[in-house]
């Protein structure tokens, strides 16, 4: 471990672990500078982006990946929480070898996308009847023009920071890329105000659609009381309560809906559902789930060249059915949290203000905030720069996680690497301790 000056600043801190940073990556520099040659910014995945120049990894296998430069990390981020089987799981690898072996795009039904629809339909109780999507964001789409179809009404509620996508992001108020629905903004765990703003609009919302933890929004878990009026005052006023459950449906067998015993009329889901191939799903009661049926006069139209790909579907099964089981969703919450009540602890004894919000297996880092955190707007004044510091940090110690400081466990992470990530964490602590905020 080296030392910080005690007078030093965190700005020369930071570009002195940018430098290093330079120097240990040239191959991904090298790999990063090609791809802008077509790609704008080297990019065609903006959350993957940082400074100076992204990480290219090659590998992954087991709980770790492998850098273009020979660098072996473990992973802290589980592609964003897609990846909560690890990498190269035995029992997904044998089923998409066996997909592969009876052939791709076969432009038909087959029997793997009940049997997947079935374990969805039977681990959510809230889901009657699902169909599947090419991800998230797409299932986000669909459940949001359901509800919108079916009570014929426009206006659509979100929560400031809320993230569904990437074509609805609400983080600063929204983005302009962002699908043109006429957005009511609510804000995050604010019982009386969002409750207020729905009776106020109730006649003209089509949907309400919320994230039982805010994802990208710095891992901030709603509170049962929040969403237990957010369930009531949309039924109140007709409206659809969407649960956005792409990333929390890893806290138990059946979401984070399960935990609380609140039910949502729809469900999305995408990421680990689909075995960690590209998937979406969105689903709900009978009644808003039939429109969809063919068989109908009047039904709602849904394609998607590969909604039912056989890739997705028999990884789907498999990651479901033979490895993330009740008891190992129970596991992996439980892991979490204790691994996120150490990582406090530990800021806490250095004297360092610093707190990891979070659920289960997903976690975020925040600097500089002693106070509670409710919503993305009690982040206001978190560090930025101690941040970078920190997973540039991170990634010298051999720890791949998310450049917000996100971190979500996979199956393959140990509880010995759970106490790694906890030692380095105190080891960073020390050593920058003269920069952080405390």
């Amino acid at each position: 471990m080296s030392i910080t000056l005690p007078n030093a600043s965190l700005d020369d801190t930071l570009s002195e672990a940018h430098a290093r940073y330079e120097r240990a990556n040239p191959r991904s520099q090298a790999v990063h500078l090609e791809a802008c040659n077509a790609m704008p910014g080297g990019n065609t995945r903006t959350t993957l982006f940082h400074g100076p120049f992204p990480l290219a990894l090659e590998s992954g296998q087991g709980g770790r990946v492998r850098d273009v430069d020979g660098h072996a990390y473990i992973d802290m981020i589980g592609e964003y929480s897609a990846a909560l089987y690890g990498h190269s799981h035995p029992a997904i690898r044998a089923a998409v070898e066996a997909a592969l072996a009876r052939g791709l795009n076969l432009g038909g039904h087959g029997i793997a996308e009940a049997r997947l629809a079935q374990l969805v339909c039977a681990r959510f109780p809230s889901i009657e009847l699902v169909r599947f999507t090419n991800s998230g964001t797409e299932a986000n789409l669909m459940a949001v023009a359901t509800a919108k179809a079916a009570t014929g009404r426009k206006r659509v509620m979100v929560m400031n920071g809320g993230y569904h996508g990437g074509l609805m992001y609400f983080g600063g108020g929204g983005s302009p890329v962002n699908a043109p629905h006429d957005y009511l903004l609510g804000r995050y765990n604010d019982v009386e105000g969002t409750v207020a703003l729905i009776e106020a609009h109730g006649p003209e919302l089509a949907c309400i659609l919320v994230e039982p933890m805010l994802g990208a929004g710095g891992c901030i878990p709603a509170t049962p009381a929040f969403l237990g009026a957010v369930r009531e005052a949309a039924s109140r006023v007709g409206a659809v309560l969407i649960f956005d459950e792409v990333m929390t449906s890893r806290m138990s067998a059946g979401g984070r809906q399960a935990m609380l015993g609140i039910a949502p009329d729809m469900t999305t889901l995408g990421k680990y559902i689909g075995g960690g191939m590209s998937f979406g799903a969105f689903g709900g009661n009978r009644d808003l789930m039939a429109l969809y049926d063919p068989r109908r006069p009047d039904a709602l139209p849904h394609g998607g060249t590969f909604n039912n790909n056989v890739l997705s579907m028999a990884a789907g099964y498999a990651g479901l059915s033979e490895a993330f089981t009740p008891a190992a969703a129970d596991a992996l919450f439980a892991r979490g949290e204790a691994l996120r009540a150490r990582l406090n602890a530990a800021a806490n004894a250095a004297g360092i203000t610093a707190q990891w919000t979070g659920l289960g297996s997903m976690a975020c880092v925040h600097f500089g905030i002693a106070g509670p955190i409710a919503s993305p707007a009690d982040l206001a004044a978190a560090d930025k720069t101690a941040l970078e510091l920190f997973f540039l940090d991170m990634l010298h110690r051999g720890f791949y996680l998310a450049r917000r400081g996100m971190i979500a466990l996979n199956l393959m992470v140990s509880e010995e690497e759970c106490t790694a990530f906890v030692d380095a964490w105190q080891d960073f602590l020390a050593e920058r301790r003269p920069v952080l905020p405390g």
